[in-house]
């Protein structure tokens, strides 16, 4: 049973939404003010957080922003009540996975919610994963290296759990920019080695000679088995 936090400073909504994802297999939490969010998120981390921008005590934006600072990468849909692309950007480069402008229809957050899910992985039921002495809990959308957090993307943890779910296989770049950019193919393939050079660099001892992210010439990558 999948975990959502949600954030959110209006009882009614509140209500709303707790009743509307328990009636859909959700295991839910409550928090009514950023800071509560916050805590709650680091204390025991959900398989998704729905945060509203403007909460009291501390702001959505900066509740997602010190998530993502102290490596984090726990799947964020932002709700708002303002409707300017300004916003949406502002969201979108703190941290957040998506984003839902109110008033919304309450089966359409669900199905973006089920999206991100998806996306992500975040179901709640990945066993860690250990790369020598970094251990990588895919539950609970972090890394760490001897219990230090690795400041990590969100992106960069996607493209990590999807090698993690597929460990052992060749993965293409077209394969992973379907399942984690979410496009299929085109001149964006580079975007994908990009990405794998900065992962090599958080997760590799020697990032030049890598032992755990593997180049497969002419195919793709994998995660060694």
């Amino acid at each position: 049973m999948p975990v959502v936090l949600i954030v959110e400073d209006d009882d009614a909504m509140s209500v709303a939404l707790a009743d509307g994802f328990a009636s859909e297999g959700y295991a839910v939490r409550l928090a009514r003010d950023g800071e509560a969010g916050l805590d709650e998120a680091r204390r025991d981390p959900p398989d998704l957080l729905i945060l509203d921008v403007m909460l009291p005590r501390l702001t959505g934006l900066d509740v997602c922003r010190r998530l993502r600072a102290a490596g984090s990468a726990l799947p964020i849909l932002m709700l708002t009540a303002r409707g300017q692309e300004l916003d949406k950007v502002v969201g979108l480069r703190a941290g957040a996975d998506d984003y839902v402008t109110k008033p919304f229809g309450f089966l359409e957050l669900v199905a973006r919610a089920e999206a991100l899910l998806r996306r992500t992985g975040g179901h709640g039921r990945d066993e860690p994963l250990r790369l020598g002495e970094i251990e990588v809990d895919l539950a609970r959308h972090r890394a760490t290296r001897e219990g230090e957090p690795i400041e990590m993307s969100a992106r960069e943890f996607r493209l990590l759990a999807y090698f993690a779910r597929h460990r052992g296989e060749v993965v293409s770049r077209e394969a992973l920019l379907d399942a984690v950019w979410e496009v299929r193919s085109g001149p964006v393939t580079r975007t994908v080695d990009v990405h794998v050079a900065k992962l090599r660099k958080k997760i590799e001892p020697d990032p030049r000679e890598p032992r755990f992210l593997l180049t497969v010439h002419g195919l793709g990558y994998k995660l060694a088995p």
